[in-house]
């Protein structure tokens, strides 16, 4: 197949116009092309999103643990313009951990792929928990790791506290498996440089469930910002203010901010009672989150591809949000050379959006989805 007069993003998030061969659901060419292809003239093409946590959407959860719950969230992000994605976990006992991982580990959706899995938690703070639940919070256990690998070599990321437990060696052991992340946690600058140092590299959800940055003390959010490592950021406008979100991406760069969804079963569905992680959550009319009925911000119910656009409207350059919402996350789970921007060799994974950046059609590997 090949798609003929396109304006689109390339391999360094610059436009340019050519045709896009696509054979085997991957890039073969890209070119001024002498055969006749599908005309995209008048759209922008885009690369699809890459989502590296989310929990749920379309009314399923990706604890539910079964194919069809997998299924119906794969759907709800590919019409949403996301192409793959890393199911993620809530805090929940070990044998749970290890249903959830297993079932992922035998489906194949029909919508966006899921190319990971992200473990947020179970090794996280007491005091920084939110919507997840304490009743299971436990200490790290390369073990368990170990044995949740051993049932789906896919668990990209892992989230830890790392003042919670003797956080050190297990950092040391488990970033050689897959990234370590510093989240829901209470630590001082101190011990967030100290876990950095150990070789955690990532951030969930910056700013959110975390010890904040004052002018004498850095905590975890501005020890993280004067590091090298990616920051998560949940671009709805509600978990981060706009102001905050561009003083941040200043600070990032091009390469360093990685934007999630962090959604929940209720994104894509309205107001309504949801659950998550074993808790009730509450999404009023015209409310941009979910929240546990005390008012705390319990999770998100937007998609990567509408933070995009969010982020062009709060004055974040397109180069700068499209790379955050594709590449970034791609290269923080390893699947950069697959997936994340349109280049020869690449999963044909592409959005097609008219002027107005309105979703026209989504490709998956070279597909229609």
């Amino acid at each position: 197949m090949i798609l003929k007069n396109c304006t689109f993003f390339n391999e360094d998030f610059k436009k340019e116009y050519g045709d896009i061969r696509i054979e085997n659901g991957r890039i073969a060419e890209i070119g001024i092309l002498a055969e006749d292809g599908v005309d995209m003239s008048g759209k922008i093409i885009l690369p699809g999103m890459v989502d590296i946590h989310i929990h749920g959407g379309g009314g399923s959860d990706f604890c539910d643990a079964t194919a069809d719950a997998i299924d119906n969230i794969s759907t709800y992000l590919a019409k949403n313009g996301v192409t793959s994605f890393c199911g993620t976990t809530m805090t929940l006992p070990h044998s749970r951990l290890r249903e959830i991982v297993s079932v992922a580990g035998s489906c194949k959706p029909k919508g966006a792929k899921p190319v990971g899995i992200n473990l947020e938690g179970p090794y996280i703070s007491k005091a920084k928990c939110g919507a997840q639940n304490p009743e299971y919070l436990r200490a790290g256990s390369i073990d368990e790791i170990n044995e949740l690998l051993a049932i789906n070599s896919k668990i990209k990321i892992i989230t830890i506290a790392p003042e919670a437990f003797d956080s050190t060696e297990f950092i040391t052991v488990i970033k050689e498996k897959c990234a370590v992340a510093i989240g829901h946690t209470n630590a001082d600058s101190a011990q967030t440089k100290k876990a950095i140092d150990a070789g955690a590299g990532h951030i969930t959800h910056l700013y959110n469930a975390m010890t904040p940055m004052t002018h004498r003390e850095a905590g975890v959010v501005g020890t993280a910002l004067d590091s090298g490592v990616t920051c998560e950021l949940i671009c709805d406008g509600e978990h981060i203010c706009p102001a905050v979100l561009r003083n941040t991406f200043k600070i990032l760069g091009k390469d360093r901010a990685v934007v999630i969804s962090d959604s929940m079963r209720g994104a894509g569905l309205g107001s309504g009672q949801y659950e998550l992680g074993g808790q009730m959550t509450y999404v009023a009319d015209g409310d941009g989150v979910a929240r546990l009925e005390d008012g705390t911000i319990a999770a998100s119910i937007t998609n990567v591809y509408q933070e995009f656009k969010n982020l062009i409207s709060f004055g974040i350059d397109t180069e700068t949000a499209l790379r955050s919402c594709t590449i970034n996350p791609a290269r923080v789970i390893g699947e950069d050379k697959n997936i994340g921007s349109i280049a020869i060799g690449k999963c044909a994974d592409l959005i097609v959006a008219d002027e107005e950046l309105n979703i026209v059609e989504v490709y998956i590997d070279g597909a229609i989805a």
